[in-house]
């Protein structure tokens, strides 16, 4: 299990690298000024998508975005 500094600093570079470092900083911004429930966000995000074509979507990301 990652330590809660190793999931804080692997998050904020994965913030930086696909939003650049201000849009980065003004995400985290963001999330600390409105309430947010992560758990009714996600139930949201993928709507009635079938779970066969979520996980489509995700080994295409995957794949895309591994780096080697």
């Amino acid at each position: 299990m990652k330590s809660d500094a190793l999931i804080k600093s692997d998050g904020m570079r994965i913030l930086a690298d696909n939003l650049g470092i201000v849009e980065a900083e003004r995400f985290i911004t963001l999330m600390l000024r409105e309430p947010f429930n992560y758990t009714e966000w996600q139930r949201t995000l993928y709507g009635d998508m079938p779970l066969k074509e979520l996980y489509a979507k995700i080994k295409g990301f995957e794949s895309e975005n591994t780096r080697s």
